[in-house]
């Protein structure tokens, strides 16, 4: 007797694990560099040049996980139609809500940092971060 076994998680599953992987990455590697960025005196001037590129690596690397969160969305979407009774799947979509929230956030201050005409981080500081 031979049993099947499918390794592919179901949708709601992936997305749950994508989303949570995203989330992850902005909230320890991306959002700390972020912030010594934008604190005064936090990083000696000598050391501004290299937290700026490692920001930019770290949000190539958030980029790409933004694109496997939304795949694997558009593969639950696909899976089937939204339905209230499914709580998994309802809650995978409000997670992946949450965490698109989250990146456009953070995309919108890492665009401010990355692509400032400024002699330094510091005086470009985003309001409201």
């Amino acid at each position: 007797m031979s049993h099947y076994s499918d390794p592919t998680p179901p949708s709601d599953v992936c997305l749950l694990l994508r989303a949570y992987a995203e989330q992850r990455w902005l909230s320890r590697e991306v959002v700390p560099v972020m912030r010594q960025l934008q604190a005064p005196g936090e990083l000696p001037d000598e050391q501004l040049g290299a937290a700026l590129a490692y920001l930019e690596v770290t949000w190539l690397e958030a980029v790409q996980l933004a694109a496997e969160t939304d795949a694997a969305f558009a593969d639950l979407d696909h899976a089937a139609p939204p339905s209230a009774e499914e709580t998994l799947p309802c809650k995978a979509r409000s997670y992946h809500a949450a965490v698109r929230t989250l990146r456009q956030a953070v995309a919108a201050h890492v665009t401010a940092l990355v692509s400032a005409p400024c002699e330094s981080a510091r005086t470009c500081e985003p309001a409201g971060w």
